[in-house]
Formats: structure tokens, C-alpha cells, sequence
């Protein structure tokens, strides 16, 4: 298998935007994370999360 040069891919990926698009998906994701902990932490009756309401939304 052929390796790419590392410096016209990375100028490809940025002019792609890609790092806008993983920031945005990024975003997202800890949203949902953030959203699904809380939750377990009002299922569990505490109105604070603890690491293991993140710990369990990242597996869920």
C-alpha cells in the first residue's frame, strides 16, 4: 500500500473544512453525553452529576 505525504492530505482536510465539521460533531456528541447524564443523575435523585452519570451515558 502507497503512503500519502502527510502535507497535501492535511491541506486537503482544511480546505475540506473538515475541522469545523468534527468540531460541530464534536459538540454534538458531548451535548447527548451531557443530556444522558443529567438524567441518571435525576433518576438516581441527586440534582448533581457525578463522573459515574458519564461514565454510564457514554456507554448507553
Amino acid at each position: 500500500m502507497a503512503e500519502l505525504p502527510i502535507a497535501p492530505v492535511d491541506r486537503l482536510i482544511r480546505k475540506a473544512g473538515a475541522a469545523k465539521l468534527l468540531a460541530e460533531h464534536l459538540e454534538e456528541k458531548a451535548l447527548e453525553i451531557a443530556k444522558k447524564a443529567v438524567d441518571l443523575a435525576h433518576h438516581a435523585g441527586r440534582k448533581t452529576v457525578k463522573a459515574e452519570d458519564i461514565k454510564l451515558a457514554i456507554k448507553a
